[in-house]
């Protein structure tokens, strides 16, 4: 756990896609390269672009993915994470729990 969010981290994390490669690497299990390509393909930029600060926070904000600075109006939190569900094809388990929460209440 350690190594992979040193990893993840080191790219940036929200502020890039270090938090989208570390999801798929653990939900997929897919080594750093190949989750890379993973989500470089489903956000349709190239690999060497997952680290461009100013280009990758345009793309999350308008995909409502999050971002560190939260702008007035885009999703952050639980919202953002289901938009993140659905861009990469996962499912996260907080959403899923969330998702149980509503339905029972």
């Amino acid at each position: 756990m350690a190594v992979a969010h040193g990893l993840c981290s080191g790219m940036g994390g929200m502020r890039t896609t270090g938090d989208l490669v570390c999801r798929m690497q653990f939900a997929k299990s897919m080594k750093i390269a190949d989750a890379k390509k993973y989500v470089a393909d489903k956000l349709e930029i190239d690999p060497f672009q997952l680290t461009e600060e100013n280009y990758v926070r345009d793309i999350r904000e308008q995909l409502g993915m999050g971002v560190v600075t939260g702008q007035p109006n885009t999703p952050k939190g639980m919202p953002a994470k289901m938009n993140i569900e659905k861009v990469l094809g996962i499912e996260i388990s907080s959403c899923e729990h969330f998702r149980q929460q509503v339905l029972r209440n």
